[in-house]
């Protein structure tokens, strides 16, 4: 049954000119407008031919019309799809008649708003719809079709679950002080909430992975002033994106584009080369660099092996690890060997940007080391975004909480405070938490009253 007693209507596919364009209809008229509009009865997931003809009579255009009957719809309501020809002007004229017929525009997001609030998917399966649209990999998008299929969803059942026992323990001393119940034990109760602990962890550290999922890979391509930084950049694009000229210097601000590498998305940036005795104007594009630097996921050296190993500033060294950066050798064209070893344990890739030569190996490593920073989650592709985090991080500090006063014997009520505080922060992820569950599990457990 529906939350909202109106019809609301939308284009469903982008607006512009194309073969198909489908508009939706969704709520209690929805079965009267097929026999108002098509002179048919509602059948449910049968797709038929028909004209479809405004309120005067004239008609529109050829179309297909599905009917999908409540509960068994996307948004839980009946639901009228009609298939169009996609003229932006046909689509218009079609809205505009079930707008006539009694229908209202429907808001930005409304269709899935009324997917949740019916019970059709929880909220973050609703969050995963906007994922899916805009997934920019193959990797982003297998995270979205699994939490749109209740992974993150199943990973919060659990942690709620878990988070009502223990709930439900702590608040059987406070309501039921004089039951014959099993002495309280904190220790039992503290490796709990360890427990719970540690696993709400392992869901936040998912947050970056799911920030470089949507964003892409922020990718620094960084070195000396002519070590091949902007012809690497070309090459990795597959056109000329940067201009290459032998004069060292030429790239003063940072340029960024976007490709895939594998099943990654990367936002490949090309920074101003790092001169020790820079001028005015390339100081201010080395600013830029160590800008870009300080927020990069993933680097790339570019070295010129005709050269001495350079020394790099101290606030980029500092940021480089072996789980984040590839030293490119360029220019092994003109020679193979570097002139120093790297000291670090590196990566590195022989290339020439000018010929192509190691470009493969190199885009394996990259994907090596994408591949390495997905968060440890099980079986199932998790990458949580702002939001989650956000409740996860207030429900781990609200548990924190419970920890230090049940280590330090404060009374249960204060420990149960602040475990229904984090209760409440778990229950925003899915956008549902019902606090009779607490009653339900308590009873249950502890077969009170009999």
């Amino acid at each position: 049954m529906s939350f909202l007693p109106d019809t609301i209507a939308a284009l469903a596919t982008p607006v512009g000119t194309s073969a198909i364009a489908v508009v939706r209809a969704s709520g209690p008229l929805a079965a009267g407008l097929v026999a108002e509009v098509f002179k048919e009865s509602p059948l449910p997931r049968t797709a038929r031919r028909a004209d479809y003809r405004e309120v005067r009579g004239q008609l529109v255009d050829d179309v297909l019309f599905t009917y999908f009957a409540a509960p068994n719809s996307f948004t839980g309501e009946d639901t009228l799809e009609i298939s169009c020809h996609g003229n932006p002007f046909i689509t218009q004229k079609i809205l505009e008649d079930l707008f006539t017929r009694g229908c209202r525009a429907a808001e930005a997001g409304e269709f899935s708003k009324r997917a949740f609030l019916n019970g059709r998917m929880d909220l973050s399966q609703a969050e995963a719809v906007m994922d899916l649209i805009h997934a920019r990999s193959e990797r982003a998008l297998a995270a979205a079709n699994q939490q749109l299929r209740g992974a993150l969803g199943r990973q919060m059942e659990t942690l709620i679950s878990q988070l009502i026992n223990i709930l439900a323990k702590t608040e059987a001393y406070i309501d039921f002080p004089d039951e014959d119940l099993p002495p309280e034990d904190r220790r039992v109760l503290l490796r709990e909430v360890d427990r719970l602990i540690s696993a709400t962890g392992r869901l936040i550290a998912t947050s970056h992975y799911g920030q470089m999922l949507r964003n892409g890979i922020k990718t620094v391509i960084f070195g000396e002033p002519n070590a091949g930084k902007s012809s690497l950049l070309n090459r990795l694009v597959g056109h000329e994106r940067a201009l290459v000229c032998g004069e060292p210097g030429t790239t003063r601000d940072y340029l960024e584009e976007c490709i895939l590498a594998g099943p990654h998305a990367l936002r490949l940036i090309d920074t101003a080369g790092l001169n020790l005795s820079p001028s005015p104007l390339e100081k201010r594009g080395i600013e830029k660099t160590l800008e870009q630097a300080a927020q990069a996921d993933l680097f790339l050296w570019v070295i010129d092996v005709t050269r001495p190993l350079p020394i790099l500033p101290a606030p980029v060294a500092a940021r480089l690890t072996s789980a984040n950066i590839i030293a490119v050798f360029n220019k092994t064209d003109l020679s193979p060997v570097p002139q120093n070893p790297l000291p670090q344990n590196y990566s590195a890739v022989k290339i020439s940007a000018l010929t192509g030569a190691g470009l493969e190996e190199l885009q394996a490593g990259i994907i090596r080391l994408a591949d390495a920073f997905q968060a440890d989650t099980g079986d199932e592709l998790i990458a949580i975004n702002a939001r989650h985090a956000h409740a996860l991080e207030q429900a781990r500090s609200d548990l924190d909480a419970a920890r230090r006063k049940l280590q330090d014997a404060v009374y249960s009520e204060l420990v149960a405070s602040d475990l229904r505080s984090a209760l409440g922060a778990f229950g925003l992820i899915a956008g549902k938490i019902d606090n009779e569950q607490v009653l339900d599990r308590l009873f249950a457990s502890f077969c009170i009253g009999k």
